[in-house]
């Protein structure tokens, strides 16, 4: 058999599918992770190559011993960035959904993300600080307001809300089927779902 014929014969590799980082911003306690998780779940039952970079778990892990300044709330954001960007570059849908307060820390993982070629779709959870705080998943607000803990996201250290996302997703009085629905009708128009 000759050489030509080697390489004819063997199949074709799939086609890789498109890559993406989806980047969720907001307030602590506004859904990021929930949305995520359940946007991740539906994306995975279509077939979909999935993950979830939380922000808790890359910071335990990627970013320990980072405190909460706005240098090391930087270098975090871009560690995770990174991890993203190079999921997305490799056909895997990158659910990002961390805090990132601060906006000139999102432009640069976008200009990495344009840099290498990956689809970045920054989306704003916008949920109001006084639902957040009802919601309060971890006691943060909770914490704050009795003094253990300063530095909170939102109430007393800023949050710089995203001036043109993407998409910009209103989970007040909506169902987290309902939020993660409109995540993914906006996936499929722009033909990542």
């Amino acid at each position: 058999m000759a050489a030509g014929d080697a390489a004819e014969a063997a199949p074709a590799a799939a086609p890789r599918e498109r890559g993406a980082t989806v980047w969720l911003t907001g307030l602590p306690s506004a859904g990021k992770t929930t949305l995520a998780r359940a946007l991740a779940d539906r994306l995975r039952a279509e077939g979909h190559e999935v993950e979830v970079l939380d922000g808790d778990e890359i910071r335990e892990f990627l970013s320990a011993g980072l405190g909460f300044a706005r240098a090391d709330r930087h270098t975090h954001v871009q560690r995770i960035g990174f991890v993203a960007a190079l999921l997305a570059s490799h056909g895997v849908k990158a659910l990002v959904p961390v805090i990132a307060p601060y906006a000139d820390s999102r432009a640069a993982v976008r200009a990495r993300h344009a840099a290498g070629g990956a689809p970045f779709l920054e989306i704003h959870v916008a949920t109001p600080v006084t639902l957040c705080s009802q919601r309060d998943v971890k006691g943060l607000y909770a914490r704050q307001a009795s003094g253990e803990i300063s530095g909170l996201t939102g109430v007393d250290d800023p949050y710089e809300a995203p001036r043109s996302p993407e998409l910009r997703v209103q989970t007040q009085g909506r169902s987290v089927a309902q939020s993660a629905a409109e995540l993914h009708a906006f996936l499929t128009e722009r033909g990542l779902a």
